[in-house]
């Protein structure tokens, strides 16, 4: 698959069918992904990849809380900011509204889309299922070095026929995963990835993205003279 073919139809998909994923495709994936790039070649992730009786028991443990109404797990990051601001506020709304419009959700049930998001505990369906780990101790760059490291999977998962959806939902249920999982001391949940085979049949509404000048600027030769030409100055100064 071409590059820009995978960016292009790499999208979060919520439903998968019933089909097992051969372990040697998600080994060639994340042997791949090794080579993404990070600050000083720190490699701050540390990925679990779960399939088969393990990931039935994880979804079973975490579906078990879903119906008991258990609290969720307090989070060890900010997932959104408390008052997040324009235009974000505005695109992370349109969101909300595309996603549960195509799943015939109105604005404001609350208890349908509780039971929609619920479908994260079970993977969406999902044959296999990767969480993402980083140490406390590390800083900004290196969260930003974990998300290069999953984008990198999720184009190379197209590159195979394969779908994936992130899913920061499992933050919340973090301790749940951790009886699963084992994780080492000191390491931060901070998403798992459902991954598998999409189910075609299912309804969704492709989210659509900001146009180009609303979050790139280009700055050459072209648009400096635009610029200095309507504040009045020459090239060769005010």
């Amino acid at each position: 698959m071409d590059v820009y073919e995978a960016v292009k139809s790499r999208r979060a998909v919520r439903r998968f069918i019933d089909r097992d994923i051969p372990k040697d495709v998600l080994e060639r994936v994340l042997l791949a992904a090794t080579w993404a790039p990070s600050g000083s070649n720190i490699q701050p992730w540390n990925t679990y990849v779960v399939t088969g009786a393990p990931l039935a028991e994880l979804k079973k443990r975490a579906g078990k809380r879903v119906v008991a109404g258990d609290p969720w797990d307090e989070r060890e990051y900010e997932m959104y900011p408390p008052a997040m601001k324009s235009p974000y506020r505005e695109r992370r709304s349109a969101f909300g509204h595309e996603r549960y419009s195509a799943l015939g959700i109105a604005d404001g049930d609350w208890e349908a889309s509780q039971r929609a998001a619920s479908a994260n505990w079970d993977c969406f369906g999902a044959p296999a299922a990767l969480f993402c780990y980083i140490d406390r101790d590390l800083g900004l760059a290196q969260w930003a070095d974990v998300g290069m490291y999953l984008q990198t999977i999720m184009l190379l998962l197209r590159g195979e026929g394969l779908h994936s959806c992130t899913q920061m939902a499992w933050s919340v249920y973090r301790k749940t995963v951790a009886e699963i999982l084992s994780p080492r001391e000191g390491l931060i949940l901070f998403c798992g990835m459902s991954i598998g085979y999409e189910d075609v049949t299912a309804p969704y509404i492709r989210t659509g993205r900001a146009p180009l000048n609303e979050t790139v600027t280009f700055v050459d030769s072209t648009s400096q003279r635009s610029a200095q030409i309507a504040r009045g100055d020459s090239l060769l100064g005010v």
